[in-house]
């Protein structure tokens, strides 16, 4: 648990080492319980969260205080005068709609804004994760091409990234695991009757999350495999400049 919370610091440090300079106002789209937020504006950023879950809004609030105005809505539904330098997406762009996410990204930043993207995306590979999210990379191209922005940064990070999946791997063996074991084993001492209906109640939903969760080392292997983790930076251009530069 130690490392992965490391590697999570390190993430973020890594992330937010991707601002541009002379950037003051950043909204962080989908802040969890608010560590990046906490830590930009302790570099002296005014930062604004958007966080659609009433229990994370709640641990935001606790951390920031009033240094943020935290929008408790989806970012599609977002509706503010306010304009940003940067608009951050930190491992919830997975979880927005795409044209109405880049639609509102576009509103909301200030001319010459930045749109930072660090996700991970679907590759356009045959077979079946056993990880669910990410948007297509293929579609991700394709639609943000349609839209008023020059591309700075695409980095693959997969790599990088990858280690990050082996530590949560590693922790579901060596905490979760053993803990649900001893959780079936009190079941079965105490109710076997009710434990042995459950378990053949559940017996597939059961066998799905041992394959996903639980088979050393297939967190990591499938996440290679099936999924290309990015670092994206979007500069917004003037419709008329990217006009001229079409054609």
């Amino acid at each position: 648990i130690t490392n992965l919370r490391i590697a999570q610091e390190k993430y973020a440090t890594f992330v937010i080492s991707h601002i541009p300079d002379g950037v003051k106002t950043i909204l962080d789209v989908g802040c969890g319980t608010g560590e990046i937020a906490k830590t930009l504006i302790d570099m002296g950023y005014q930062v604004d969260c958007v966080s659609p879950s009433p229990f994370l809004s709640k641990q935001v609030h606790e951390l920031l205080g009033d240094a943020s105005h935290i929008f408790e809505c989806y970012y599609e539904q977002l509706q503010t005068e306010n304009r940003y330098d940067v608009i951050l997406f930190s491992e919830s762009f997975q979880y927005v709609d795409l044209q109405k996410a880049l639609d509102t990204t576009i509103g909301f930043l200030t001319k010459g804004g930045h749109l930072l993207v660090s996700d991970f995306f679907q590759k356009d590979v045959e077979g079946k994760s056993v990880m669910g999210g990410g948007h297509k990379l293929t579609k991700f191209y394709d639609l943000i091409a349609q839209y008023p922005f020059e591309l700075v940064k695409d980095l693959d990070i997969t790599e990088e990234t990858a280690p990050t999946t082996e530590i949560y791997d590693d922790a579901l063996q060596k905490a979760v695991h053993p803990v649900l074991d001893l959780v079936f084993e009190f079941l079965n001492d105490r109710y076997p009757v009710a434990s042995k209906f459950l378990r053949w109640k559940y017996k597939k939903q059961m066998n799905k999350i041992n394959e996903k969760y639980f088979s050393a080392g297939r967190i990591s292997e499938d996440f290679r495999g099936f999924k290309s983790y990015r670092l994206f930076l979007y500069k917004k251009v003037d419709l008329k400049k990217a006009w001229q530069h079409d054609f």
